[in-house]
């Protein structure tokens, strides 16, 4: 088939190399010519493995194009795929809708044959009603379009794999054409028996929002139950294996940590409460902003604990960040909460150094202050504490031994509870963990200890008192 993948930003561009690859001719478009021109010479503007190969491979083999041409666009298909960013609206919670809107605005009046506008980005619920509405304002007389919607379910490092081998497709269409459009899009992949759920544009349009809003909820609750585990002495790791056994719950997404970032999950939750709201239904979903209050809660208990950890205050310390974007296998920093941990630190006094494998240089365009380190040795060197904020492979296998010979003092604050602490223990390193008890067992010995809140940070103070669960922590 002949189709337009429209936004070529992270989910248009893997979009487009993806319906490349299982063999249509695919249009990119996008209004940022430098971008264009990249993925024209087969460069992907971010990182995200195996995205390269697919457009040097499919823009070799011509079927794979772009353009910054709405016009050439539209008499190339009468299909086009929408892929164009929602960012959270500056003055609101809500979605920013304005370059989806953009688009309709835009196609509609070049259209001169009936055409299929399908819908990608992630949108409130009603959005396709409503563009269809302005789109049929906008075509020509006896031109017909409709509009679908089939949303994106995309692990950022995982993005090729998950638009080529999905766990299911779900199209929301109005008429059987619509669907049957969409089956021979993806015909590839229902042959291999992908899971194929063809609904109504309200309900896809759900589909993606709630999904979001399950993941997010159980991170918050894993780390919700880490701030119980620090005050009670409790292992949150042992505790979310445990649950994991359930079937019912499942292991996936019960790790805590740091909490969860980046250009989705947090801005969707809040596009989702927004969007409740106006359809007068938040109390429904108000639990999202407990959800969101907790994730944000993560982030300055790590601040928290590493300044207790350098002795309660970070003037003269220098502190070295192992991670700055908001997950491994990617160089996106938005929303990071190991950006916005480093931020805090080095607002705070700190002397703030940050590796990364792929994100320094969105790290360093994001947040300028902090020295930004390509080798973890340089960003380790001298320090007082070393902190674990985005879990790449690379840390994980890190040598705690020889990483001793480098820091002033062997002090780690493992935020993403990935590291192996009996190791790390072992060469000689004060190993501390959200939501994990400050000693490390010696084997056969139990791995829980009774500790007030202040304890478990590694001060001695009054207990806390009611409300913030940080409160009895000396500032």
């Amino acid at each position: 088939m002949q189709l337009t993948v429209i936004g070529t930003g992270y989910l248009g561009a893997v979009h487009a190399a993806c319906m490349a690859e299982v063999g249509h001719e695919v249009l990119g478009v996008d209004t940022d010519a430098g971008k264009i021109e990249a993925l024209a010479a087969g460069r992907a503007p971010f990182f995200e493995p195996g995205l390269p190969e697919l457009l040097t491979r499919n823009t070799k083999a011509g079927r794979l194009r772009f353009t910054t041409s709405l016009a050439e666009a539209a008499n190339f298909a009468d299909l086009h795929f929408v892929c164009v960013g929602t960012p959270q609206r500056p003055d609101s919670l809500a979605a920013d809708l304005r370059h989806v809107e953009a688009v309709a605005d835009g196609l509609a009046p070049l259209l001169t044959r009936d055409t299929l506008l399908v819908g990608k980005s992630t949108v409130p619920v009603g959005t396709a009603r409503a563009l269809s509405r302005r789109i049929a304002a906008r075509l020509r007389p006896g031109v017909e379009a409709q509009v679908a919607w089939n949303p994106e379910f995309l692990r950022e490092g995982y993005a090729v794999k998950d638009t080529l081998c999905p766990d299911r497709l779900v199209v929301g269409v109005t008429t059987p054409h619509a669907d049957q459009v969409l089956r021979t899009v993806y015909m590839s992949m229902l042959r291999v028996g992908v899971p194929y759920i063809s609904t109504d544009p309200a309900t896809a349009e759900l589909v993606k929002v709630a999904a979001n809003s399950f993941l997010a909820t159980k991170i918050s609750f894993i780390n919700a139950m880490a701030e119980v585990c620090d005050a009670s002495g409790a292992d949150v790791v042992t505790l979310a294996d445990a649950l994991g056994h359930d079937a019912r719950i499942g292991r996936r997404f019960l790790s805590a940590g740091l909490g969860f970032g980046g250009g989705c999950l947090p801005k969707d939750i809040r596009a989702f409460l927004a969007r409740a709201e106006e359809l007068q239904v938040g109390e429904a979903v108000s639990f999202l902003r407990q959800v969101d209050r907790v994730n944000d809660r993560q982030r300055r208990r790590t601040v928290e604990l590493t300044r207790h950890l350098v002795g309660g205050t970070f003037a003269g310390q220098r502190v070295a960040v192992l991670g700055a974007t908001f997950k491994p296998d990617s160089d996106d920093v938005r929303d990071s909460p190991a950006l916005a941990v480093t931020a805090e630190i080095h607002a705070q006094g700190a002397d703030v150094r940050v590796h990364d494998p792929k994100g320094l240089d969105n790290a360093r365009a994001a947040l300028p202050g902090p020295a930004y380190c390509t080798d973890v040795a340089e960003a380790c060197r001298d320090a007082d504490v070393v902190l674990h904020l985005t879990e790449w492979r690379q840390y994980r296998d890190l040598d705690p031994t020889l990483l001793a010979q480098v820091v002033r003092t062997p002090r780690v604050l493992d935020a993403r509870n990935a590291l192996d602490r009996g190791a790390w223990h072992a060469a000689g390193w004060h190993v501390r963990a959200l939501g994990r008890p400050a000693h490390v067992p010696q084997p056969g010995h139990s791995d829980v200890v009774r500790l007030t809140i202040p304890q478990a940070f590694g001060v001695a103070s009054t207990a806390p008192t009611a409300g913030d669960p940080l409160s009895g922590v000396p500032k």
